[in-house]
């Protein structure tokens, strides 16, 4: 019986699989447990409180701002074709985050993030942005980290984006969990009502143009910034 071909020509997944699961395994310790992006300022004003607001909140973050700024960075630094371009999106990141909180959850989270990736994978680009972001010359960010952690392995970036999105919606999730709060089970069925959204902000995300570059959802925004003078609180952001 004639062998039959089941995958696409290239890398064999199993070459890129494990790294990239670790990398994008919500348990990572970048520190995104400390960060609500706003979802802590929804949550005091009672516009989110159970698990169908929730849901909801989450399905419009990854249409908007995982949209727009970080899934789109991630495509363009898979584009680059010199370190001038990696340092473009960097700068561009820092500029559309208006709010304060989210711009530093993004340097400190990359941070941890390039430190994280240059430790597992032997990569000349990773290098060159953490040296950039060192000296002063990038801010960071983790989307770009991940992004520069795909191409050393040549994942394909439907995969790398989807695998981006939904680890930031579990890290989302489990902030959630606690903060709502919900239960673990809940939470698994929010999981699972995001697939198809981060199936379609994937297809969203290949199909913009670079001009569609941090368009924001103002609402979102507001509620970040609202997050600095916000009483209590158990997240930075």
């Amino acid at each position: 019986m004639p062998n039959t071909r089941t995958e696409a020509p290239g890398r064999h997944p199993s070459s890129y699989l494990l790294p990239l699961l670790q990398l994008s395994d919500s348990a990572l310790p970048t520190g995104a447990f400390s960060h609500s992006f706003g979802l802590e300022t929804f949550l005091q004003r009672g516009l989110v409180h159970d698990e169908e607001t929730f849901a909801a909140w989450l399905a419009q973050y990854i249409h908007t701002q995982l949209t727009y700024s970080d899934g789109l960075a991630i495509r363009l630094a898979m584009e680059a074709r010199a370190t001038a371009d990696v340092r473009h999106v960097d700068a561009l990141l820092i500029a559309q985050a208006l709010p304060r909180e989210v711009r530093e959850a993004g340097a400190k989270m990359g941070a941890r993030m390039l430190q994280i990736a240059s430790a597992i994978l032997d990569s000349e680009e990773l290098e060159e942005y953490r040296r950039d972001v060192a000296g002063g010359a990038c801010t960071g960010h983790p989307a770009l980290a991940y992004a520069l952690a795909g191409r050393a392995l040549q994942v394909p970036l439907p995969e790398l984006l989807s695998t981006y999105l939904f680890s930031a919606a579990t890290s989302l999730t489990q902030n959630a969990i606690r903060a709502i709060p919900i239960g673990q089970d809940a939470g698994q069925r929010v999981l699972r009502q995001i697939h198809p959204h981060v199936a379609t902000a994937t297809a969203r995300i290949a199909e913009l143009d670079h001009r569609d570059f941090g368009a924001a959802a103002p609402g979102l925004e507001i509620a970040q910034m609202r997050h600095e003078r916000q009483r209590a609180r158990m997240f930075m952001s």
